[in-house]
């Protein structure tokens, strides 16, 4: 497959995963972003900035160098775009990130608080806690610096941004999609028990053989 032809197709499923956000509801009419690694070159495609995603095609979605400037499209990028381009150029081994401010998730970040391992599929998908990184203004690569920093002390792919909203990351674009559904499930479900009562926390060695039969057995192969 030539090189622009892997673009193109990597431009169509992205905007198909832009679908799923809001299938799940983790956002709220333009805000929050799907990208995507471009196997094998320093690029990433990404969702343009304030488009609706009822007008979300393939055709829209940009195409930026990991600098963060836009290679190919007639649309500006997300305003996220330097925090994406941050990440991908800080771990190569991320091939997709998401951004949402989905509501119970925001609302932990709103009190920069983590979400702590309180239910077996955290320990699946997360491997511990969801840690807060710190506050940061958008516009330039802040945000990116403390998605890198906070989740390099974590097993988790999702990071809580201080009153901002939610970062996940993946192999590729879908992981981080998933990453991200996940993120909010277990955010309303933590929330709603904490108003309950104590939390009961999983025994780290427990977490442990939680994630690894999780993230090697579960599933086909």
């Amino acid at each position: 497959m030539t090189a622009s032809a892997v673009v193109a197709e990597l431009r169509s499923q992205v905007a198909a995963l832009h679908t799923e956000l809001v299938r799940y509801g983790l956002v709220a009419w333009t805000s929050g972003n799907v990208s995507g690694r471009v196997p094998g070159e320093k690029l990433f495609v990404i969702k343009p900035s304030g488009i609706s995603y009822d007008d979300l095609t393939a055709d829209s979605i940009v195409v930026c160098d990991l600098d963060g400037n836009l290679v190919e499209g007639d649309l500006s990028p997300s305003s996220d775009t330097a925090a994406h381009a941050y990440v991908y150029r800080a771990r190569p081994d991320v091939g997709g990130v998401v951004h949402t401010h989905s509501t119970y998730a925001s609302a932990w970040a709103a009190r920069n608080e983590p979400i702590p391992c309180v239910l077996t599929a955290m320990a699946d998908e997360f491997g511990g806690d969801i840690p807060v990184g710190p506050f940061a203004l958008i516009g330039d690569d802040s945000i990116g610096q403390g998605i890198v920093e906070t989740l390099a002390e974590s097993r988790s792919p999702a990071v809580l941004m201080r009153n901002h909203g939610v970062f996940t990351i993946g192999k590729d674009a879908r992981a981080a999609v998933k990453a991200a559904v996940m993120c909010e499930d277990v955010a309303r479900t933590v929330h709603i028990a904490k108003t309950g009562g104590p939390l009961v926390p999983i025994d780290p060695a427990h977490i442990d053989s939680l994630y690894h039969r999780y993230q090697t057995v579960y599933g086909q192969r």
